[in-house]
C-alpha cells in the first residue's frame, strides 16, 4: 500500500490576550491625541483671527477702500473769451473723439495693439500716434506730453480727436471688428476768428497742468485738465476753468469699474468779456501784416510788430496785435515737441513772444512828449524860439538831426513837428553840466529833471495789464549805470581784451571793440552822450510799445495814467452778469497847463505838415483832427525801428493808437502808414 499523506498542518496564530485594564488605556489614547490636537490648532485659529480683527482691521479697511474705490473726474466746460459786444472770441466747440475702453486693453493678450492698428486705418491716422495715447503718461513706453493719456485708467481713453463724422460712423457700425471703441462728443477749445481776427497773444492758449501744480491745487486740478499758458487765459484761468464734476465708482482686482457710489455734476466756467473790438482788431492785425509786407518789399527786416488802441479815458484796450503771430488753434489737442520750438526760433521770429508787452524797443522820437515837460522844469522858455542846427558838437562828439537837416529858429510846437534832434541835445547836456556831469554817483538821480518825468509817466515798471509775461522797461541813470557796469565789467573787459574775432563785419567789429575798452575803465560813468540819447529816446532807453500808448493816453486826458485793460467783465454762459471789472487809476503826472498845451499843439502839427503829413495825406484834419508823433529808433548796423503814437480825435480824445516796426525803417514811412490804417477804421465809426 502506498506510503500515508500526511495534511499539512496551517498554524494559526494564537490572539494575544490583553488584559482588560490595559485594553481601556489603549483604547483612550487615539482619543485624547485627537482632542489636543484640535484645541491646539483651535487656539493658533482664535490667536489669528483675534490679531486679524483687532490688530489688522483698520489697516484692511483702508487698503480694501484704496483697491475696491475710485474717483473720477469730470471736466467743467471752460468759460467763453467774448469781444466787447459778445462775439466769441474763444469758445467750447463738440468735437468727435474716438475712445476705447481701458478693460479691452487690460484683457487683450497684445495690450490692444491689433484694435489700435485696426482703428487707426479705419480712421487713416498714424498707428504709432494712436497707440501712443493708450500709454499712461509717466510710463516707460509712453511717448512725451501730450502725445500720452494723462487722465485716468478708469475712463474711456481718448485716441483721436476731430475725427470725421462719417469715418467714426464707419467705426461704429462694426462693433464686432471694434469691440469697446466709442465715439463721444466732447467739447474743445476753438477760436471762431470772426473777420479774421487771431488775437493769439490776447486770448492765450490751454496746456496740461504740471504735476506741481495738480498736487497744489487741493484737489480742484486733474492731470487730464486744460489750464490757462497764456494770455486771458492764464490770467483768468480761476475764473473760466470752473468745478469739476465727480464720481467715485468701484473697481474690481483687475481695475474694471463695476459700480458708481456718487456723483456730483461739474459747474461751468464764467465767460469773461473783454474791451476787444472785433473790427477795430481786425484792423489793427490786419495793418501790421501789411506794414510788414510793405517794408520787407522795400528791403527793411521788418524782423516784428505790435500795434495797439486803447481808450485814453479809462485804459480799456480796444485792440492789440503782435506779429509774428500762429494759430491758436494748434494747441486744442496738444502741440507737438516740434511746432513747439518752431514757436520759439529766433530764425522765424518767435511768434509765441507778445511783442506788445513782453519786448522793448528804444522809443526814438515818440519820447519827446516826455522830455519836453522835462526840459520845461529845467528853465527852457515855452514862449521862446530856439535854433535847430544840422548838428551840434557836445563834449567833442558830433550829434546830428536826420540827415543832418537845419531848420532855423524853431518854436517849441515846431521842434515836435519837424522832429528836432539838436535842441533836445542841447537842452539835456545844459541839464546835465547842471547837476555835475560826469563825477556825478546815484544821489544825483533825484535831481534829474528828464528821468523824474519819464518816471512820473511810469516808464520803467510794468503797467499793470492783465497780460502776462510783461517786462518793466529800461530807464538808464547813474546808478543803474554803476549797478550794469559793475555787473557785466568782466565780460566787458574780457571783450576788450579778446575782441570780437566772430563779427564779419569790420566796421562793425571795431565799433564793438571801441566800446568794449571804453566801458571796461569807465563804464560806470553818465557820460554826456547817456543825457542827450536819454532825452531823444535812445541809447538805452527801451519802452514796450503798451508804455508808450499809456504816455499818450496821459497827454490826451490831461496827465492821468490808467492801467491797460483787456477784461471787462465776468458773466455767467448764458449772460447774466458776475461781476463788473472798475478801471484802476494809477494816479496822474505832474504836467504844467503851459507845458501840456505847448506838447498837444505840436502833436497836432505832426500829420498836416510835419513828419506825419505824407502817411496822412488827405486826412480830413479839420473834422477829425489827429495828434501824433513819428520815431525812428537807429542802431548801429541795423535798420532802424520804426515809430508811430498818436491819439485822437485831438480835440476829444476816444482813442490811443501806437505802432512799432523793429527794423521797419522811418516811422514816417513804416509804422505811420499802418497806424492811418487803423484810423480810417476808427473814424468811419465814428
Amino acid at each position: 500500500m502506498p506510503p500515508s499523506r500526511r495534511r499539512p498542518v496551517v498554524r494559526v496564530p494564537r490572539p494575544v490576550v490583553t488584559p482588560p485594564r490595559v485594553r481601556r488605556e489603549l483604547a483612550t489614547r487615539p482619543v485624547w491625541a485627537v482632542i489636543l490636537a484640535v484645541l491646539v490648532l483651535g487656539g493658533l485659529l482664535l490667536g489669528r483671527l483675534g490679531q486679524v480683527q483687532l490688530v489688522e482691521h483698520e489697516e484692511a479697511a483702508v487698503a480694501a477702500a484704496e483697491v475696491s474705490t475710485r474717483e473720477i473726474t469730470t471736466p467743467a466746460l471752460r468759460g467763453r473769451l467774448l469781444a466787447a459786444d459778445g462775439t466769441p472770441l474763444a469758445a467750447n466747440a463738440p468735437s468727435s473723439v474716438v475712445t476705447v475702453e481701458p478693460e479691452v486693453l487690460l484683457e487683450s493678450e497684445d495690450e490692444g495693439r491689433a484694435l489700435i492698428t485696426s482703428v487707426a486705418d479705419a480712421l487713416e491716422l498714424p498707428v504709432e500716434e494712436l497707440w501712443g495715447r493708450t500709454r499712461l503718461c509717466g510710463t516707460a513706453d509712453a511717448p512725451p506730453v501730450p502725445l500720452c493719456f494723462s487722465g485716468s485708467p478708469y475712463e474711456p481713453v481718448p485716441l483721436a480727436f476731430d475725427v470725421d463724422p462719417v469715418r467714426a460712423l464707419a467705426v461704429l457700425e462694426h462693433p464686432e471688428d471694434f469691440a469697446g471703441i466709442g465715439v463721444r462728443t466732447l467739447p474743445v477749445r476753438s477760436y471762431p476768428a470772426p473777420e479774421g481776427v487771431n488775437a493769439a497773444h490776447v486770448l492765450g492758449y490751454l496746456g496740461r497742468p504740471t504735476q506741481e501744480e495738480v498736487d497744489a491745487s487741493d484737489g480742484s486740478l486733474d492731470p487730464q485738465d486744460r489750464v490757462g499758458r497764456a494770455g486771458l487765459e492764464q490770467v483768468y484761468d480761476q475764473q473760466l476753468r470752473g468745478t469739476p464734476g465727480r464720481t467715485t465708482v468701484t473697481v474690481d482686482p483687475r481695475g474694471i469699474v463695476t459700480g458708481r457710489l456718487s456723483s456730483t455734476d461739474p459747474r461751468p466756467g464764467a465767460d469773461v468779456r473783454t474791451h476787444l473790438d472785433v473790427e477795430v482788431q481786425a484792423a489793427a492785425e490786419q495793418a501790421l501784416a501789411d506794414a510788414v509786407a510793405r517794408a520787407r518789399k522795400g528791403g527793411a527786416p521788418a524782423t516784428s510788430g505790435a500795434a495797439v488802441v486803447l481808450r485814453p479815458d479809462d485804459g480799456a484796450v480796444v485792440a492789440a496785435a503782435s506779429w509774428p503771430t500762429y494759430d491758436p488753434g494748434i494747441w486744442t489737442t496738444g502741440v507737438s515737441q516740434a511746432d513747439y520750438e518752431a514757436l520759439l526760433d529766433p530764425e522765424r521770429g518767435q511768434p509765441l513772444l507778445d511783442r506788445l508787452v513782453a519786448e522793448t524797443f528804444p522809443p526814438a522820437s515818440t519820447f519827446k512828449v516826455v522830455s519836453l515837460p522835462a526840459a520845461l522844469q529845467t528853465g527852457v522858455d515855452p514862449d521862446a524860439r530856439y535854433a535847430c542846427p544840422g548838428a551840434v558838437t557836445i563834449a567833442g562828439q558830433r550829434f546830428t538831426n536826420y540827415e543832418s537837416e537845419a531848420y532855423g529858429l524853431l518854436t517849441l510846437p515846431e521842434i515836435l513837428e519837424v522832429s528836432c534832434d539838436t535842441s533836445f541835445y542841447r537842452w539835456a547836456y545844459d541839464h546835465w553840466r547842471s547837476l555835475g556831469g560826469v563825477g556825478t554817483d546815484g544821489s544825483t538821480d533825484q535831481h534829474d529833471r528828464f528821468l523824474a518825468v519819464a518816471r512820473g509817466f511810469g516808464l520803467g515798471r510794468p503797467t499793470g495789464i492783465d497780460l502776462p509775461g510783461e517786462v518793466g522797461g529800461t530807464l538808464p541813470s547813474r546808478q543803474w549805470r554803476r549797478d550794469y557796469w559793475e555787473a557785466t565789467r568782466e565780460a566787458t573787459c574780457a571783450r576788450a581784451e579778446d575782441g570780437y574775432p566772430e563779427v564779419e563785419d569790420e566796421e562793425r567789429r571795431e565799433f564793438l571793440e571801441q566800446l568794449a575798452e571804453e566801458n571796461c575803465a569807465d563804464g560806470w560813468q553818465w557820460r554826456p552822450g547817456d543825457a542827450v540819447n536819454f532825452s531823444i529816446g535812445q541809447g538805452d532807453v527801451a519802452t514796450t510799445p503798451l508804455q508808450m500808448a499809456v504816455v499818450y493816453a496821459a497827454i490826451a486826458n490831461g496827465g492821468r495814467l490808467w492801467q491797460p485793460q483787456v477784461a471787462a467783465a465776468f458773466q455767467t454762459q448764458d449772460g447774466q452778469l458776475l461781476e463788473e471789472l472798475e478801471p484802476v487809476p494809477l494816479g496822474s503826472v505832474a504836467l504844467e497847463a503851459r507845458a501840456l498845451q505847448v506838447v498837444r499843439e505840436g502833436l497836432e502839427r505832426v500829420n498836416v505838415t510835419g513828419t506825419g503829413a505824407a502817411a496822412f495825406r488827405g486826412w480830413p484834419h479839420t473834422a477829425y483832427p489827429l495828434a501824433g508823433k513819428t520815431g525812428s529808433a537807429e542802431a548801429f548796423g541795423r535798420e532802424a525801428t520804426s515809430w508811430y503814437a498818436s491819439y485822437g480825435p485831438a480835440d476829444d480824445p476816444e482813442y490811443v493808437v501806437v505802432v512799432v516796426l523793429e527794423e521797419g525803417g522811418l516811422g514816417a514811412d513804416a509804422a505811420a502808414p499802418a497806424a492811418r490804417a487803423i484810423w480810417d477804421v476808427l473814424r468811419e465809426r465814428d
